[in-house]
């Protein structure tokens, strides 16, 4: 836990470039004959998710790799958008996780997805600990592998210019806040970074297993980050529905180091990719709609070691829609952080 201050610093330098965009791309608008805005209404959530981050450990020789599960579950929850801001409230519910571990160590899954006009920026703030590999990725067990030692931290952000995002909201896709009326598309470009750690009290991989001893390990850090591009784009069709598809690819440069009995550090270029899905239906009163965004890092290779970590988050809204007084919207914007500091 005394590692949380020094990466809550990296947290907040992560949110500052975020404020910044949208400072800037609140000063202009999409196309009207795209995008309908719907600032004066008020939308309601209710939602089940799932947030996860998992570590994918490939060993030479191995007929498999060694997946590690947080474990998180799936969660109930409920929240609202209004000019700007959203705020969402969930929780693992035991009758819709009977497999979850129980009194396991408490984790915090930071992630904040964000698409002002021109701009994609998704945050990744992540503090796991108690990780378990199921049993179908063990050679010698039926049983799962628990490890309510083991911690796994990420911090990332992700920003991408979309070149013709005038036309294109995927605010509209995400929040529902706009509507999106007409199909359109765009390539985008940007930049990535992510780092981390992985650690245990002892060795990661089960003694179990057949494996030579010095391809287990129990730390490793990393970082890496490099330029990306992509396409996104909306199909609206059937009077209010849409599927939205955003897609890059990245190279990143950086650096992986794993600790056994000794330490292994590598430098090296790794590619990497990022994919976002919306479907649903979406107009002037409510929405039903499913998400899905999920962030594969390949890490660099480190003598023989060659391990991934993958980020995801999917999401079923059901979203109804009021329309608020002028009086209650002037009254909002004085106590909305946004509207205050000139963002919204």
């Amino acid at each position: 836990m005394a590692r949380f201050p020094k990466y809550f610093i990296y947290l907040f330098f992560c949110l500052v470039p975020i404020l910044a965009v949208t400072a800037q791309e609140k000063k202009s608008g999409y196309d009207s004959s795209y995008v309908e805005r719907a600032s004066n209404k008020m939308l309601f959530r209710l939602y089940t998710s799932r947030k996860y981050t998992d570590l994918v450990v490939n060993v030479p020789g191995a007929d498999q790799g060694y997946r590690y599960n947080p474990n998180t579950g799936l969660n109930l929850g409920v929240g609202f958008t209004y000019q700007g801001v959203t705020i969402n409230v969930a929780a693992p519910l035991g009758f819709m996780n009977p497999n979850r571990y129980k009194n396991w160590p408490k984790y915090l899954d930071l992630q904040a997805h964000t698409y002002p006009k021109n701009f994609i920026i998704d945050f990744l703030g992540q503090f796991y600990k108690g990780y378990s590999i199921d049993s179908d990725f063990l050679q010698n067990s039926t049983e799962p592998y628990p490890r309510r030692d083991m911690r796994l931290i990420t911090v990332g952000l992700n920003v991408n210019y979309l070149f013709f995002g005038e036309k294109l909201s995927l605010q509209a896709s995400f929040t529902q806040e706009d509507i999106q009326k007409r199909s359109a598309f765009s390539p985008f470009v940007g930049f990535e970074a992510y780092g981390g750690s992985i650690e245990g009290d002892s060795l990661l991989i089960p003694t179990t297993e057949q494996i030579d001893a010095k391809y287990n390990f129990r730390k490793s850090r990393y970082f890496q980050g490099g330029p990306n591009a992509g396409l996104a784009g909306t199909l609206v069709f059937g009077g209010g529905f849409f599927l939205t598809g955003v897609a890059s690819a990245n190279l990143s440069l950086g650096f992986s180091e794993w600790e056994n009995q000794d330490q292994a550090k590598s430098w090296g270029v790794v590619p990497t990719y990022y994919l976002r899905g919306f479907f649903g239906y979406n107009n002037d009163r409510f929405s039903i709609n499913a998400n899905y965004v999920y962030k594969q890092s390949d890490l660099v290779k480190v003598a023989d070691y060659n391990n991934a970590i993958n980020t995801g988050n999917y999401r079923i809204n059901l979203i109804y829609k009021i329309n608020t007084s002028d009086k209650f919207d002037r009254g909002f914007r004085k106590i909305n952080l946004l509207s205050i500091l000139g963002l919204n």
